[in-house]
């Protein structure tokens, strides 16, 4: 039986709010065995954990700061965040990193803000899911600096050349493949092809980047199918191969996941 995992989804969001329920059981019925939750900002945290608490062996949360809700104030909010390491369990630290896309004028907070955060990582010895827009160098540089052998995660939505991913699986890491590798213009699928499998994992990151042939629509974890079979077809794989180490990558970055509360 083919069981697939989604390593980032952002089901708890406004876009599910009125059908959350069949969302998450069209996952299940689609062989999603779990999903894993990114945090985004405060504003988040209520809803993503009271989601989470409804489907305990399905759904996992994580804890971080996004860095396009890095703003005035930002390290008061990760103190805050952190204290909730004392009342919760949290999968992995994230999502957090750098998006230089739309604004350059944060980078030092997102920087300080994605530094912090690496910190969680080592001192709750976590995963940690990184966000890099139009800074996928800045970010594998601030890993490579700050790793120390103790660090472990996901660059998330990976849309970069071969070299980066070198890079990144040098570091122990693994590349998150969405949606976005069923578009015509990307080119990810050709780095697939050069270093196979043995350090991607899947992703939707729900509600956004739908896979083609959903393209345009609003994502959901049940769409992880899609990017399964394009990737199989791709590398002319079993869609059971493609499923299988890319699930069992999955469960090796999380695997240290608790059931007890994380302690300080």
């Amino acid at each position: 039986m083919i069981q697939l995992i989604d390593t980032h989804a952002h089901l708890y969001v406004e876009q599910f709010k009125d059908d959350a329920a069949d969302m998450i059981q069209r996952a299940i019925d689609t062989s999603v065995e779990k999903m894993y939750l990114p945090n985004i900002d405060e504003s988040t945290v209520e809803s993503m954990l009271s989601l989470c608490a409804n489907y305990p062996s399905t759904l996992f949360p994580m804890m971080g700061l996004h860095p396009c809700s890095v703003d005035d104030g930002y390290m008061d909010v990760l103190d805050r965040m952190e204290q909730s390491f004392k009342k919760h369990t949290y999968s992995a630290i994230g999502e957090t990193g750098i998006d230089l896309y739309w604004d350059d004028s944060k980078r030092k907070d997102q920087i300080a803000s994605f530094r912090r955060q690496i910190q969680w990582a080592k001192d709750f010895d976590l995963p940690i899911v990184i966000h890099s827009r139009s800074a996928l160098h800045l970010t594998i540089d601030i890993i490579t600096e700050a790793h120390g052998g103790r660090l472990k995660g996901i660059f998330h939505c990976f849309d970069g050349d071969l070299d980066q991913a070198k890079r990144i699986i040098d570091l122990g890491f693994f590349i998150g493949i969405g949606g976005a590798v069923t578009y015509k213009k990307s080119k990810v699928v050709d780095v697939i092809r050069s270093i196979g499998l043995s350090n991607v994992v899947l992703e939707t990151d729900s509600p956004y980047l739908s896979p083609v042939p959903k393209r345009g629509k609003r994502n959901e974890s049940a769409f992880l199918m899609y990017t399964a079979k394009f990737i199989a077809e791709s590398l002319d794989l079993p869609l059971k191969t493609v499923a299988e180490v890319t699930t069992r990558n999955a469960r090796g970055i999380f695997n240290k996941h608790k059931t007890e509360t994380v302690k300080n």
